[in-house]
């Protein structure tokens, strides 16, 4: 039934200001940018990462309501990084706070999180079965 990770969504209230965030963090613009919305296609399998302005979070506009939450919320979503605490410092620099320092999970998986400038929780991996993967698209590097 499920077929993998098609989009993922983070709120912000200054979607501009997002745009700015991500473009010098992903390094591409997005693909598709609205006033009220913005995606960028990253990686290898180029998932979408997507921007919903956050007066859609709850309230009236929202499809579902706002969530019960003091702090970071949501699900962790963990992005393959080739080197998990360079990624964590970099992110750092740009302005992330940190959230859960690297730690080794055990045969070969690494992960770590920030939290982007507008709360969201951005998740780190290094995982060697998403390595595996790719190598048989023939896409490795």
């Amino acid at each position: 039934m499920l077929r993998g990770v098609s989009t993922v969504c983070f709120y912000a209230s200054d979607l501009e200001a997002a745009k700015g965030w991500y473009t010098e963090v992903l390094g591409v613009a997005p693909y598709l940018d609205t006033p009220d919305y913005m995606e960028f296609r990253i990686g290898d399998y180029l998932h979408e990462l997507g921007f919903v302005h956050s007066k859609h979070a709850g309230g009236e506009l929202a499809r579902t309501p706002a969530p019960d939450t003091v702090g970071p919320a949501g699900a962790l979503v963990l992005w393959q990084v080739d080197d998990v605490p360079s990624a964590l410092d970099r992110l750092i620099a740009l302005g992330a706070e940190p959230h859960d320092e690297p730690r080794d999970r055990g045969e070969g998986f690494i992960t770590a999180s920030v939290i982007d400038p507008w709360g969201n929780i951005l998740g780190l991996m290094y995982n060697p079965h998403y390595l595996d993967i790719l190598a048989t698209t023939g896409r490795a590097s």
